[in-house]
């Protein structure tokens, strides 16, 4: 018996004629990717309403990506008299203030000093972590991301495998959703620690299923638009932690937990209920009839049109062998790296969303090393993503996908660089220029990569290489956390901003390595690839 990695690199042609296209009379599809095309026609509304519910799911990745910087934040505290008055009165406390740059309380007898809020606005002052190791503080965003980048390598290839595309995103939401919910009933930070954990292990293949479900339900005039569109959602995410922050200020941080969780586990239901999946990957697993029944759904041939069309081109699709549609859990891995051009691909893109990684998780992190207020340069950040995405939506069939990433990582590395250089006469602001360039440069070139990762690969392991592209960008959020308590351990940003500027720019020229695909078709098969690629 044929292994069943071999089966899918084998391309699913047409073992006889059958109809013509009804816009091309002298032409005939031989391949699941053209009779796809074809079938799907123009954009129509009900092709947007299901690429809006699909990336809906990156709205809740980015509130749960980067809550803990609210969550875990130091909060400020004042020098008090003995009564715990606002006045510092105390003559040590003025003296340790007044002698250091930065007053450290932990020199403090903790009847010196008090915290400005209640201390339920961070895990830091509820559970006494304020003199504890760096490591131990920077723990719950670590866990977050090693559980990304655990849960990507588990769950990669589910989603190309026996799940599906609809299936994989209902369950990676409920999980990171509410497990978001339990991490709010947290006693202390070594359970809030493996709520994050898992919350991360729920979220790793989110972004990137929800992103190749919307891609391969439109045609391919409209799959880069598609994919901004989603990083469009991810960034309004981003953006409404913040103010949701701001309301919340003074009160417990397990309201936000609360706040962000429960919707996500109301639109799992909506998922459930009006989702469609996708037929391409339908058609690689042999389930003609629910392929056609969606393509009915989402086509725009007329009714006139569609039906004996639809039924007649799907149905004179080489059958699949059996094995094919038994493809085991890390069949996919196999596939990717038994091939030289593929394994070469996966090593260069996961080379680079390291590097991207780190500066992306890397800066909103590090702006309270700045002294800038929190919750503008948390906004600020946000507010980035947006001409981000736009700029990608309008150059992302302008321009190369290989000249963008360069120019971008070179920048982006530049200004962090630059970002961590102290310069007298110069204010915090200049800095806070640099890091903001330098964080603006690394999204946009994750959006670009995420576009070209996709591009690079076909149908049958699509979705497993993205999946791994994702889980390099969560190591570098993983690894990111760590450089930011370092540096404010220290108090040296290069530790920080520097170190960061020099990754994403020397990742970054890994890009040369890779084929060009702008204006390229989506192919389904290694071989259908294989041969593109020639």
């Amino acid at each position: 018996m044929v292994d069943s990695s071999t089966q899918l690199l084998s391309q699913s042609n047409s073992s006889n004629s059958f109809a013509q296209q009804p816009h091309q009379d002298d032409e005939q599809i031989s391949t699941i990717s053209s009779i796809v095309e074809e079938c799907i026609g123009e954009l129509n509304w009900t092709q947007l309403l299901q690429v809006f519910l699909v990336s809906f799911a990156w709205f809740f990745d980015g509130q749960q990506t980067f809550i803990t910087i609210f969550t875990d934040a130091q909060p400020s505290w004042h020098c008090a008299n003995q009564t715990g008055s606002r006045f510092a009165s105390n003559n040590s406390c003025k003296s340790t203030t007044m002698s250091t740059k930065r007053a450290s309380i932990c020199e403090l007898s903790k009847d010196l000093w008090v915290w400005d809020e209640s201390k339920q606005v961070s895990i830091i002052s509820e559970w006494d972590l304020e003199c504890v190791n760096t490591i131990i503080t920077g723990l719950p965003a670590s866990m977050f991301f090693t559980g990304c980048l655990i849960g990507g390598i588990v769950l990669a290839t589910l989603a190309d495998a026996s799940l599906g595309r609809k299936s994989m995103i209902f369950y990676s939401c409920l999980l990171m959703s509410f497990s978001s919910f339990l991490a709010s009933f947290s006693t202390n930070i070594w359970i809030y620690s493996a709520l994050k954990f898992v919350c991360g292990f729920g979220r790793s293949t989110l972004g990137t299923t929800t992103l190749v479900l919307a891609s391969e339900l439109v045609s391919k005039r409209w799959r880069g638009q598609v994919g901004v569109f989603g990083f469009l959602v991810c960034t309004l995410g981003f953006l409404t932690l913040p103010p949701i922050a701001y309301l919340n200020k003074g009160s417990s941080w397990r309201n936000l937990y609360i706040v962000t969780s429960l919707p996500g586990i109301l639109y799992c239901i909506l998922v459930y209920l009006f989702l469609h999946e996708s037929p391409r990957w339908l058609l690689i697993r042999g389930r003609k009839e629910e392929a056609i029944k969606v393509l009915k759904s989402i086509t725009s041939l007329s009714l006139t049109t569609q039906s004996d069309y639809l039924d007649l081109a799907i149905s004179n699709i080489m059958p699949l062998k059996e094995e094919t549609m038994k493809v085991d859990l890390y069949s996919t891995f196999k596939i990717l790296m038994q091939n030289r051009w593929s394994s070469r691909r996966i090593m260069v893109i996961v080379a680079m969303g390291l590097g991207i990684g780190l500066v992306y998780y890397g800066m909103p992190l590090g702006v309270g090393m700045l002294s800038f207020n929190l919750y503008l340069s948390v906004t600020f950040n946000a507010l980035l993503e947006i001409p981000s995405t736009i700029l990608t939506f309008i150059f992302i069939h302008k321009f190369n996908r290989k000249s963008m990433l360069l120019f971008l990582t070179t920048l982006s590395g530049i200004s962090s660089v630059l970002a961590s250089i102290e310069v007298t006469n110069f204010t915090i602001s200049l800095q806070l220029v640099f890091e903001l360039v330098s964080f603006f440069c690394a999204y946009t070139a994750y959006n670009v990569l995420i576009i070209f990762g996709s591009e690079l690969f076909p149908t049958c392991v699509r979705n497993c290489a993205l999946s791994l592209l994702r889980q390099a960008v969560a190591l570098g959020g993983t690894i990111s956390p760590m450089l930011v308590g370092a540096g404010r351990e220290h108090n040296n940003k290069f530790l920080c901003y520097g170190i960061l500027g020099l990754a994403i720019g020397f990742l970054g020229l890994f890009g040369l390595c890779l084929p060009e695909t702008k204006d390229k078709a989506f192919c389904d098969t290694m071989d259908e690839e294989e041969e593109e690629s020639k």
